[in-house]
């Protein structure tokens, strides 16, 4: 037994409270080593009953053992590629437990307790024992529960639709007619979106992110003049209001983007920075090194990346954290918006994120929050500070197998249990997945225009665990490389739309409402994994159904075997022992039930 490679901590991912019932608990191994796990665990007070006399913590080794224990089957929850994943569900009955682990490896087993290895199960005494001490209802995470049915469209303000051309700029682009800049603006707009929210709809959309609505002086908007008031290139706050309204009414939710980390160099406080310099009232709003404010040839102050016109906020000043908790609130009160996706929200602190949390959720408690953070996100997601992540990590494993086909099935499927194992599964819940946005390149393009690998890309997104985003103009076949090749104009005009994959998309979406188990199932187990033929099934079993969900990457046709009768729910055709699925392509089936 590889000893050493056999992980737990009481703390989350490792174990958390899923709900004010359940606790979930995990273990890693070395991969293919450990044969079974079984979990040991009791109340830390409760004794065999007829060794009452021996309730005192004055404890003589030579004593009978007495702590009350039970055991249970852990679940074998998958592998990367050095570790296995087992887990289980656990409904203590007095919302508190000790644990341990029974780790089996061939005819032999050990113990696994917090403190170290034992040959035997230590009964002596509870102490020995990793613990949940009290299942605080506070404490449980409580991301809003409509996350996890929506699908989410991310719209760049200025290039998804023109409705409204008495608010453009007067060095507004006709739309379309030139490939985008860091510097052009086409006049996309609020009215541009109530002109489509029937396309929308249409599409099974029921929610969108806009990327930054406030006055900027870019095209992008990540620089910030005044977070109160919206940029009036798109419109006033009437048209918004109304477009907010009309959203709502139509079943779809609005998630607005702040960046809290930094301003545009033109920010009022910023300017008046370097009018006054040390004596200007906002002079530790920023993070400045030396009077008098010089940006070249490199800033003397904390600036976003290394872009002199962005530079970053003191988020730890009080008057900073009024002025951005006052922003947080506004727009969910003032405005009914659903929720914040906050850009680089790894560089601010975690403080201000646990009162900007605070704030928000006052203002409205099923609001949404979803933080930019590229990397492992573990200490924004403990149910204080953020609901979810971007889940950039995701992305790239549904890329370079899906769109590139760089990395074989194994890989695709180590990264997938990892990414799952990495978060509690309240997390993995509502976690943000997509497959490109304005950061990237489209997924089109990264799958060198093939369709047909664009359509598994999108069957993967839409049948994963948590909210898909859609960028828009995916669904249509929008293409572009990176920034700012990837902000192209929406396409309108039907006969350049690809409208194959425009109805398989919104196929997708329409089963993923019908069977709401192909994506909140809380399984999602790898089977029939094949290398060389680059496929695999991915089955998912909820409470009402169970889900073969097949993949075929290769350019041949795969045949998988089936245990039960299924029917396809893409075409209703029915299946018993085996299925055929051709190159580049896949299939959902729903198990018939008996």
């Amino acid at each position: 037994m590889n000893k050493a490679a056999v992980f737990h901590r009481a703390l989350s991912p490792y174990v958390y409270t899923y709900d004010r019932d359940t606790v979930h608990i995990r273990l890693m191994s070395a991969k293919g080593d450990v044969n079974r796990v079984e979990l040991i665990y009791g109340d830390p007070y409760e004794w065999d009953a007829e060794k009452e006399e021996d309730r005192d913590w004055n404890f003589d080794p030579d004593k009978e053992k007495f702590w009350k224990t039970a055991t249970a089957e852990m679940t074998f929850a998958g592998s990367d590629a050095t570790h296995d994943f087992w887990f289980i569900a656990i409904q203590p009955k007095k919302k508190r437990i000790r644990y341990g682990f029974r780790v089996h490896v061939g005819g032999e087993s050990a113990v696994y307790t917090e403190r170290g290895w034992y040959d035997e199960v230590p009964l002596d005494h509870p102490g020995y024992y990793f613990a949940v001490p009290y299942m605080n209802a506070v404490d449980v995470f409580d991301a809003p529960a409509w996350v996890k049915d929506t699908v989410w469209y991310q719209i760049f303000p200025d290039r998804f639709a023109n409705g409204d051309v008495t608010n453009d700029r007067p060095d507004t682009t006709p739309w379309g007619t030139e490939a985008p800049a860091f510097d052009n603006h086409f006049g996309g707009d609020f009215q541009g979106v109530i002109d489509h929210i029937d396309y929308l709809k249409a599409l099974g959309i029921t929610g969108i992110y806009f990327c930054p609505v406030f006055v900027a002086p870019s095209n992008h908007k990540y620089d910030t003049l005044d977070y109160l008031r919206l940029d009036p290139s798109f419109g006033t706050e009437e048209t918004f209001r109304e477009m907010v309204r009309l959203l709502h009414q139509n079943g779809i939710r609005i998630l607005l983007d702040a960046v809290f980390n930094h301003v545009s160099v033109e920010h009022p406080a910023f300017q008046d920075v370097l009018s006054h310099g040390k004596e200007s009232q906002y002079a530790n709003w920023f993070m400045i090194d030396s009077f008098p404010i010089q940006s070249t040839p490199v800033p003397n102050y904390e600036v976003f990346a290394f872009e002199s016109n962005m530079p970053k906020l003191n988020t730890a000043h009080p008057d900073v954290k009024d002025y951005l908790l006052k922003v947080g609130r506004y727009w969910v009160e003032e405005f009914g918006v659903d929720g914040w996706r906050l850009d680089v929200a790894s560089e601010v602190d975690h403080a201000f994120w646990r009162e900007f949390r605070r704030e928000v959720r006052a203002a409205n408690p099923e609001a949404y929050i979803v933080g930019e953070c590229w990397t492992d996100s573990q200490g924004w997601l403990l149910g204080d500070q953020f609901d979810a992540v971007m889940n950039y990590g995701l992305t790239e494993a549904f890329l370079t197998f899906f769109a590139t086909n760089e990395s074989t099935a194994s890989a695709f499927s180590h990264a997938v249990v990892r990414n799952l194992n990495s978060n509690t599964m309240n997390v993995n819940e509502v976690m943000f997945n997509l497959v490109d946005s304005h950061d990237t390149p489209r997924a089109l393009t990264r799958a060198d225009g093939n369709l047909e690998r664009m359509k598994l890309l999108m069957l993967s997104l839409l049948t994963f665990t948590g909210s898909p985003v859609i960028y828009y103009g995916d669904e249509i076949g929008l293409t572009g490389g990176q920034d700012p090749d990837n902000r192209k104009c929406m396409v309108w005009d039907p006969a350049e739309q690809d409208a194959d994959l425009l109805a398989y998309i919104t196929r997708l979406i329409d089963l993923r409402k019908q069977h709401p188990g192909l994506a909140n199932a809380s399984g999602y187990q790898f089977e029939q994994l094949n290398d060389a033929s680059a496929s695999f099934l991915i089955r998912r079993q909820s409470d009402e159904a169970t889900y073969l969900i097949l993949f075929n990457n290769g350019s041949e046709d795969v045949h998988f075997d089936l245990t039960d009768p299924t029917v396809d729910l893409m075409d209703g055709q029915r299946y018993t022992e085996s299925v055929t699925v051709g190159g580049v392509s896949g299939k959902i089936l729903q198990i018939e039930q008996e």
